[in-house]
């Protein structure tokens, strides 16, 4: 009743939301991300995004080539499902199929290139902490999420990873029809030799992963439970994303395969013709 007569009137509602300037809250981003009070030691000036996602949120973000992502893992519960759209040609995105299938690798961890359907790295995995990825069972659904606890719609308690990617997407005028399977961060699936599929869980608290952008991208997170996660109570904790400028770690990548080579080339060569006559 007190914030309902907080703002009961037009003068009194301004009076109320200018007074929440300057709150920091459990999920919601930086501005300017070189404000972020705990920054990469000696990024604070290059930060260009600082945000923390609570579990069952999402977020989006425009990132330039040669861009560093770091996510971490606070708690030891989150579960960053990931998806990347090139920014500059967006019908041109992630392709889990061929980010296992090129490397000859169904598990993620540095040097993994994050390949497009266009045979181009539109990332690599740089640093790695956890160990505990998943590229094979995509994110949750509506109906799973619903039978597993109780509810899956984006407002519920336990949101679904597709629905959360559904509206991420519709900032950036993608529709449903244009996601694609997604990749997940922090919660390991091992693969039996009877090819059952066993989550391997959390590697714990404070873990980290960090990509490299090769070119700019769209990226769109999802933290939300695994769909192998054992937990009967939606279990997801908090997320934290950063990112900085780092275009000369596009120069000591951390990977020499020659599937991954070229899969580079060919990023650098479709980057030199959308970039021909202009800096980069």
């Amino acid at each position: 009743m007190t914030e309902t007569l907080a703002t009961a009137t037009t003068h009194a509602a301004r009076a109320h939301a200018r007074a929440q300037s300057g709150t920091v809250t459990d999920g919601m981003p930086i501005v300017p991300a070189s404000a972020w009070p705990a920054a990469p030691s000696g990024r604070a000036a290059s930060l260009v995004w600082a945000e923390t996602v609570p579990g069952g949120r999402y977020t989006s973000k425009v990132l330039a080539r040669g861009t560093r992502l770091r996510l971490r893992d606070i708690h030891g519960a989150a579960c960053a499902n990931l998806l990347l759209f090139r920014a500059d040609a967006p019908h041109e995105r992630l392709n889990v199929a061929d980010t296992l299938k090129v490397p000859w690798q169904a598990y993620l961890g540095v040097g993994h290139p994050l390949l497009s359907d266009q045979g181009r790295v539109l990332a690599t995995v740089v640093a790695d902490t956890s160990g505990r990825h998943d590229a094979l069972c995509g994110t949750t659904h509506l109906a799973g999420n619903t039978a597993k606890y109780g509810g899956g719609e984006l407002h519920s308690q336990s949101p679904a990873g597709r629905e959360l990617f559904t509206v991420a997407a519709a900032k950036h005028d993608l529709a449903p029809r244009d996601l694609p399977p997604s990749l997940s961060f922090f919660h390991g699936v091992r693969v039996e030799d009877d090819g059952t599929l066993t989550s391997t869980g959390s590697a714990g608290p404070d873990t980290c992963v960090e990509l490299i952008l090769h070119l700019p991208v769209i990226a769109l997170i999802a933290n939300t439970a695994h769909p192998l996660d054992p937990a009967a109570e939606f279990p997801t904790t908090t997320l934290e994303v950063l990112a900085w400028r780092a275009p000369a770690d596009l120069d000591s990548l951390p990977a020499a395969d020659p599937e991954y080579q070229r899969a580079v080339l060919n990023t650098e060569d479709a980057w030199a013709a959308a970039t021909s006559g202009m800096e980069n």
